[in-house]
């Protein structure tokens, strides 16, 4: 997790931010880029670890709330589950040892714009001409519990900023076959377990959490918006991919490559 803004954070630019979160952590377009980038053009300082907390807290409640009866079957290990509890937690266990091995290189090393442009270029082609070569003849219940654990190995990939964490777990799931509903359902599901840990990680800087200039009000209403628009981006998907391919999202994250080489430089 990771983000700028301004220290003296005020409830317009919390709520902005919140909805860039929203929106960027469910669509293949990557969050981790978009949340970089957005203090560049916006010329803001850093508000420390609090807000970038509670931004996530906000998006782990829409996968929670969004998908709460999947949640509830996995836990009680229903029949009517889509995954059980042993197969989210293998497909999440990848990318907790790859995180903790790696954090503070990726941190300090991965960050520059460079980086971004050749993620979002690159990951954005492989997962459209994925989509586009593989068929769409499996569903969810039909993954093997070693192949859950190829999406956690493609799920480590979006450690890296501009890879899109779903963008590249739809990627690994279409790859097995997965139609589109249900690689952006996996992908969706797999983010839970994920965030959660991302965040019970940052715990560890507790003294850091309470020295935040954020006020409350404005901490609140990132959380809101986060939330709120994390939804949208569930629901928006989901439908989507029932008509569409993934082009758009590819296209998009091209343009956005190019407009950053130009703009910014590498």
């Amino acid at each position: 997790m990771g983000l700028c803004c301004l220290q003296s954070m005020g409830y317009f630019d919390a709520f902005i931010i919140g909805i860039i979160q929203g929106l960027t952590e469910y669509l293949p377009i990557s969050s981790s880029a978009h949340l970089i980038l957005t203090p560049k053009f916006m010329g803001q300082g850093d508000p420390g670890l609090t807000f970038d907390v509670f931004l996530h807290i906000g998006t782990l409640l829409s996968t929670l709330i969004y998908f709460h009866k999947d949640w509830k079957n996995l836990l009680i290990g229903s029949k009517d589950a889509v995954i059980s509890l042993k197969g989210i937690i293998v497909a999440t266990i990848p990318a907790l040892i790859f995180g903790a091995a790696f954090h503070s290189i990726i941190k300090s090393e991965l960050r520059g714009v460079g980086v971004l442009v050749v993620t979002l270029s690159f990951f954005g082609v492989l997962l459209y001409l994925t989509d586009r070569v593989m068929p769409q003849n499996r569903g969810i219940k039909k993954l093997s519990v070693k192949e859950l654990l190829v999406v956690g190995c493609f799920q480590c990939l979006a450690l890296i900023p501009g890879t899109s964490r779903s963008g590249i777990t739809i990627t690994g799931a279409r790859f097995l076959r997965l139609d589109r509903a249900d690689a952006a359902r996996l992908s969706f599901l797999m983010s839970g377990p994920v965030t959660a840990a991302a965040i019970v990680f940052e715990l560890r800087h507790w003294r850091e959490l309470l020295e935040t200039t954020v006020s409350i009000g404005p901490l609140t209403l990132a959380v809101v918006s986060s939330f709120v628009f994390g939804m949208i981006a569930i629901g928006g998907l989901l439908t989507l991919v029932k008509r569409f391919s993934f082009l758009s999202f590819a296209v998009y994250r091209l343009l956005l490559a190019f407009a950053i080489w130009q703009i910014i430089g590498l």
